[in-house]
C-alpha cells in the first residue's frame, strides 16, 4: 500500500544559538488496513529517509 507523498516547505528559525522546534500534524482519513501486522510511515526530508514510525495493527 502506498500513499501519495506530501511535499512542501517549512522555515524553522531559532533566535541566536537557541534551538527551534516545529510540530507538523497530518490527518489521513478513510485509511483502512485489511490485515493485521506492521505498517511503517517513512519520513523523508530533502529526499533523504530520516526515520520511520511503526504502527502495529492487531485484530480486534
Amino acid at each position: 500500500m502506498s500513499i501519495d507523498a506530501i511535499s512542501g516547505n517549512i522555515d524553522v528559525r531559532g533566535v541566536g544559538n537557541a534551538s527551534a522546534v516545529s510540530h507538523l500534524v497530518y490527518s489521513i482519513s478513510n485509511l483502512h488496513f485489511k490485515e493485521s501486522g506492521l505498517i511503517n510511515f517513512v519520513l523523508f526530508i530533502d529526499d533523504k529517509e530520516i526515520d520511520s514510525i511503526p504502527l502495529y495493527i492487531r485484530k480486534s
